[in-house]
Formats: C-alpha cells, sequence, structure tokens
C-alpha cells in the first residue's frame, strides 16, 4: 500500500510539474521597426487547456493601429499580428503587460530597429514592463544602414544607371565624366533632401514617367551629336545633367520614403543614402568602362557604341509608355 501511494504522489508530482511547465511558458512580443514611425507587431501568448494567459499587452501613450488585429488561435497559443504606429518613437517609452504579477511566466520581448540591429529582453513577473532602449550603435549604425539603402536603389534603379549610361555616351573624357557625374549627383542630393523634408511635393507615377522620358532626350541627343549637330548637351553635358538630376531626386526621395528615415537622424541619414547612391554610380561607372575597355580588345566596342543610344532609347521609350499608361489609367 505505502508503494501504491509512492507511485502516486510521485505521478501527482509528473503531473503538476507538466502543467505548471505550461503556466510558465513565456509570451512573446516582437516588434520591428518598417519605418520612422511604424512596427510590425507580433503578439503571442500560451494557452493551457482553452485558457490563453491573462496578460494584457499595453503599448504607450499615443501608439495607435495601423491595421485590424488579425487573430489566430492555436492549439496551444494565440497569435495576434498588426501594424501600429507610434509618431514619437518606441525609443524610451515604456511597454507594460498587466496581469504578467500574477504568474508564473515571463514575456520575451524581441525589438529589432529600422537599421537591422536587434535587442532581446526577457520580462519578469516581478517587473511586468519593459523600457525600450534606443538602438545602440548609434550614428555609425544609422550611417552604414542608409549607405547599403543608397547603394541597392541605384544598383536596382534601372532607369537612373540607364541615365547615367547615356550620359556616358555623350561625354568623351575622364574630366567631363566626373564634372558630369558630380552635377548628376548634387542636383538629385538637392531634390532628394527637399522632398524627403516635405518641401517639395510630387505625386510619385508622373516623376517616374518624366524620369524615362529624360532618358529618351538624352539618347536623342547623342545621335544628333553623331550627326555632327551642335547641341547644349554636347557642350555643357554637366549642365544637362544637373536639370535632370533635379527630376531624378524625386524619384529617389520616394524610394527612400518608404524606406523611411530613423527619428532624430534626419540629417545623417539622408548624408548617408546619397553617399551610398554616389558609391553605386560610381560603381556601375567602373564596371561600364571596364566591359568597355574588353569590347574594345575583341573587336566588339565600335558596334557596341554604335548601337548602345538606340537600345537606351528604346528601353526607355516603352518605360516611358508603359508609366504614363498606368496613372493615366488609374
Amino acid at each position: 500500500m505505502s508503494l501504491l501511494r509512492l507511485v502516486l504522489a510521485w505521478l501527482a508530482l509528473v503531473v503538476s510539474g507538466h502543467a505548471a511547465a505550461h503556466d510558465a511558458r513565456p509570451a512573446y512580443l516582437e516588434l520591428r521597426q518598417t519605418s520612422a514611425t511604424r512596427y510590425d507587431l507580433l503578439w503571442r501568448i500560451p494557452v493551457t487547456a482553452g485558457m490563453p494567459l491573462p496578460v494584457r499587452l499595453e503599448l504607450p501613450d499615443g501608439v495607435r493601429n495601423v491595421t485590424e488585429p488579425a487573430v489566430r488561435e492555436l492549439s496551444d497559443s494565440r497569435v495576434e499580428r498588426r501594424v501600429v504606429e507610434a509618431p514619437e518613437g518606441l525609443a524610451g517609452r515604456r511597454i507594460a503587460f498587466p496581469g504578467l504579477q500574477g504568474t508564473i511566466a515571463d514575456v520575451l520581448v524581441r525589438v529589432q530597429s529600422q537599421d537591422g540591429q536587434t535587442t532581446t529582453t526577457l520580462v519578469r513577473s516581478s517587473q511586468p514592463w519593459l523600457e525600450i532602449a534606443a538602438p545602440s550603435g548609434g550614428a555609425l549604425a544609422v550611417f552604414s544602414a542608409f549607405v547599403g539603402h543608397g547603394i541597392e536603389h541605384i544598383l536596382l534603379g534601372y532607369d537612373h544607371l540607364l541615365f547615367v549610361l547615356a550620359l556616358m555616351l555623350i561625354v568623351r573624357d575622364t574630366r567631363t565624366l566626373v564634372l558630369t557625374v558630380t552635377a548628376f549627383t548634387l542636383a538629385h542630393s538637392i531634390t532628394l533632401a527637399l522632398a524627403t523634408l516635405g518641401v517639395v511635393r510630387v505625386p510619385g507615377p508622373p516623376v517616374e514617367a518624366a524620369i524615362a522620358f529624360s532618358i529618351v532626350l538624352v539618347a536623342a541627343e547623342v545621335l544628333r551629336l553623331r550627326a555632327g549637330q551642335s547641341s547644349l548637351t554636347a557642350s555643357r553635358p554637366w549642365l544637362i545633367a544637373f536639370c535632370f538630376g533635379l527630376l531624378h531626386g524625386l524619384g529617389f526621395a520616394s524610394a527612400l520614403s518608404e524606406i523611411g528615415l530613423p527619428h532624430g537622424d534626419v540629417p545623417l541619414a539622408l548624408l548617408a543614402f546619397n553617399v551610398g547612391v554616389e558609391l553605386g554610380q560610381l560603381a556601375f561607372i567602373a564596371v561600364v568602362l571596364g566591359v568597355a575597355a574588353i569590347a574594345r580588345k575583341v573587336h566588339l566596342g565600335d558596334r557596341a557604341v554604335r548601337w548602345a543610344p538606340y537600345a537606351v532609347g528604346s528601353i526607355a521609350a516603352f518605360w516611358f509608355v508603359e508609366r504614363v499608361a498606368a496613372f493615366a489609367g488609374a
């Protein structure tokens, strides 16, 4: 009989320990910053015997839902997803978990900032709140992240690269090429800053169509130059690059608005993005010059240069028609 009681007691301890382990499973909060003020939020609380952990998520004052919560009931947890907006950011703000102090559970909190830095914190029932720390790394982290964004944008912005290629078909010497590319960079830096800071507001689709048309015009200027016709583009390519660069800067601003700027580091992020764009442009120019040198050695250079403006102009004309049709039919 004593053995039976010992076995039953052991089973009771196993069962109670198993239940306690379930009760102690942590809740999980994930905040992933997608822009200067917006976050993708995931909130998961464990469910035991059909009952969710009695813990609520309390966000700081002023944080509002951008999307309605999408709730999914699983066998062992309840998962909620939504997008929230924090106009003042979350750094230094407090997130509370009412009800946590009455449990033996914890909350695992993972916060990913816009530049990819991640912090993970375990919130205990003895202190059921968390103050979001500012991302570590400071200015250097912001600068490096936005240099990367700039490089990525220019290398994936085929219309901007095609415009640079068209300019290279006009320019004949290294000094003028450097001056022309610098003028282009200076111009798009100006409008990028003005548009990002809200000083200039221009709808995106017409700008994208105008950018495509600018490439068509420069390709046509290449053909005029080859036909022996003089033009302002041929004599002062840096001036044309500057004028059209103002237009292209508005296109860069549209891309940067999708990325979002970190609160409190707007000037630094703008500078870094421009540096990234310039580095990407220089890398593209270096590749084009390298390919051109190889083509000349295998006697394909003249043919490639002869047909290049037609190819550039045709592609840009297609983009122009496509983009005009897209926003005209909207």
